[in-house]
């Protein structure tokens, strides 16, 4: 009895768990084009949430906080898939596919700034994000001002 309930749950692990593991696929370059874009919105709007909030242009609310900086650090890792190559276009400099190192260590600096705001949403303190958010906005900056037109 042991064996199967232990055989029903690593089915059930792995058929969460591979959803998380896709990556999209795009049939032409618009599609990654168009994905990215759709992506970087939904960052956006997730990010400035919490960055109204810090600003004190939105009332605190620490869920609201906690909510939108925890689905920004986890958008902000589906984004890269859209910068595969042969997606060149957009509003992204042809330097990202040039200099693929250069831009993965930006998206890995951004990523963990993230990650250091959603886990000062988690607590629930107004000081803890205003402390956070300057430098996560500083690490998207960052890649901005390097690879966006």
């Amino acid at each position: 009895m042991k064996t199967i309930a232990s055989l029903v749950l690593a089915a059930i692990a792995a058929t969460t768990a591979a959803p998380a593991l896709a990556q999209p696929q795009f049939a032409q370059p618009a599609d990654a084009i168009k994905y990215r874009q759709d992506t970087f919105k939904e960052l956006r709007d997730n990010f400035g949430r919490v960055g109204n909030i810090a600003s004190g242009k939105a009332p605190f609310d620490a869920r609201i906080a906690a909510d939108s900086a925890a689905a920004a650090a986890e958008i902000i890792r589906k984004l890269w898939a859209g910068f595969g190559p042969g997606t060149e276009g957009g509003k992204a400099r042809p330097a990202i596919w040039k200099e693929q190192d250069r831009f993965k260590e930006l998206a890995v600096k951004a990523e963990g700034e993230l990650d250091k705001l959603a886990a000062a949403a988690k607590t629930g303190s107004l000081d803890a994000i205003k402390a956070a958010i300057g430098p996560a906005a500083a690490s998207c900056k960052a890649c901005h001002d390097a690879y966006r037109n």
